[in-house]
């Protein structure tokens, strides 16, 4: 029984995936104004537990929304929570999820060179976007929560009328933000995130530090997601879009730019 639990634990992720992979988004065009400038956030955090293997940033979550913010004609600024080097997780890198146009970035030097050298989030104005992204990768559930400067950023773009979204684990970053009264900005909104059954056929359950999930539901979010692991799953409430996991990148990335659309 134990062997046949691990068997299924890891092809569940993959047959979900392939089915993702084999219907992917399309992007629509969208007619955007004034400045346009959005800040993706990234991790910093390489190390599990007891892991082998190392974490960092899911690496179409960021290609899939960059590619999509640049095609719409955004300036798009790299920040993480100490600035430096954003650690690509090895998972991430695999031939199931490495689409060509990933692969054309991690063969790009300049690209590779700017995750590298991101901005410190202590250095970021608030006041130069749009809107605020947060991708995932594990490494997110480590640093994002937790950390005033990314706090300070995304509040002061919220509060300015600008959007915040996050995709997989990178909704980690929206647990601290307060709304202008104090409260959970998360609370009462309709969000998504990397799910608790997701985490658990991940096989890292007893790695993360909290269930990213059942923590957005503490803060009194009406959490949602799709009815299968893994599928694309995509919610936009007002100025903040969410998404479930990384088959969601692509249609995050259209539900942020519908909201940057609106917004103008």
């Amino acid at each position: 029984m134990r062997i046949f639990k691990k068997v299924l634990l890891a092809v569940l992720p993959i047959l979900f995936m392939k089915i993702v992979a084999a219907a992917p988004a399309a992007y629509t065009p969208v007619s955007l104004g004034g400045a346009k400038r959005v800040l993706i956030v990234m991790t910093n955090h390489s190390e599990y537990p007891t892991r082998s293997d190392h974490t960092g940033l899911w690496l179409t979550e960021l290609t899939h929304v960059y590619d999509a913010l640049k095609g719409a004609g955004f300036a798009v600024d790299f920040v993480s929570p100490e600035g430096g080097v954003t650690p690509l997780d090895e998972r991430s890198l695999g031939w199931l999820y490495v689409d060509s146009a990933a692969k054309e970035h991690l063969n790009d030097p300049a690209f590779m060179a700017a995750l590298q050298s991101t901005k410190a989030a202590a250095e970021i104005d608030p006041a130069a976007y749009q809107a605020i992204f947060y991708a995932g990768g594990h490494g997110t559930m480590w640093d994002f929560r937790g950390n005033k400067e990314l706090k300070r950023i995304a509040e002061g773009i919220y509060r300015d009328g600008g959007i915040v979204s996050s995709v997989c684990h990178g909704a980690a970053g929206l647990l601290d933000l307060e709304d202008a009264k104090g409260k959970p900005l998360i609370e009462g909104r309709r969000v998504t995130g990397f799910s608790n059954f997701e985490e658990t056929l991940s096989g890292v359950k007893d790695q993360v530090p909290y269930a990213l999930q059942s923590e957005m539901e503490a803060k009194g979010a009406r959490y949602e997601k799709s009815l299968l692991p893994f599928r694309s799953f995509t919610v936009t409430d007002g100025r903040i879009v969410t998404g479930q996991n990384p088959g969601s990148s692509k249609e995050v990335a259209q539900a942020l730019l519908n909201a940057l659309g609106n917004r103008n």
